[in-house]
């Protein structure tokens, strides 16, 4: 089989063995200065931290860019302080937003009328947004053909031998998108962050109960040289 027949087949297996979020199906439909507020407070945390977070600061201020430019930067900072790393974290939102402000008129609705293109350059024109944020931005509320990576899909994508261990973020999001239809791309980034959760951890890989484990080269190998295990972790984030 080639490499779209593997890529699609693994697919179709993880599908089968994971529950997708329920607003799944409406990719387009999240508020992008939202979702970049969010994006930021994920860094360095899991999922229940960084919605803690995000609904300490949705407590006492509104998610607006006008909101945030002007609150408090100690305020900001308790607020949250659960999902780590929240003196850089709050420097960012407060930048963030004056950015938006100034330089938009406080309104991320670009994203919806202009070209992908266009519209991450934009994007990762702001302080703080690099381009994972900006592509979980169009994929999450514009449904651009864009696969964000994080480092949950930079890891899989290794292992499973869609991209070199060495290869960088626009390799693999390249890559990606050439191996899958753009109907898919949402589908494909929380599967293989659902993977990564689940089996094909950084550190400690569970090959051995890995759905996919029959069509990943990594598994094999070291199912034949069982010396190399956990060897691969050290090319991933």
């Amino acid at each position: 089989m080639d490499e779209k027949e593997r890529a699609n087949e693994i697919l179709q297996i993880l599908r089968a063995n994971f529950t997708l979020p329920e607003w799944t199906g409406s990719a387009g439909a999240r508020e992008p200065f939202q979702t970049l507020i969010r994006t930021v407070l994920s860094q360095a945390t899991n999922n229940r931290n960084r919605d803690e977070a995000f609904k300490n600061l949705s407590k006492k201020y509104s998610i607006t860019p006008k909101a945030l430019a002007e609150a408090d930067l100690e305020e900001i900072e308790e607020a949250i302080r659960v999902g780590g790393l929240f003196r850089n974290k709050s420097r960012i939102i407060k930048e963030l937003s004056r950015a938006v402000l100034e330089r938009f008129n406080g309104s991320l609705d670009f994203v919806y009328s202009q070209s992908l293109s266009e519209t991450r350059e934009k994007l990762m024109s702001l302080p703080g947004v690099g381009p994972k944020t900006a592509d979980v931005v169009l994929l999450f509320c514009a449904g651009k053909s864009v696969v964000p990576v994080d480092t949950h899909v930079d890891s899989v994508s290794k292992r499973l031998g869609f991209a070199s261990l060495k290869a960088g973020y626009e390799t693999i999001r390249k890559r990606l998108e050439s191996l899958y239809s753009p109907k898919d791309y949402l589908v494909v980034h929380l599967l293989l962050i659902a993977l990564g959760r689940r089996f094909c951890r950084a550190r400690n890989p569970s090959h051995d109960s890995c759905p996919v484990k029959t069509l990943c080269p990594t598994a094999k190998l070291e199912a034949h040289q069982p010396s190399l295990h956990g060897l691969h972790a050290e090319g991933y984030p």
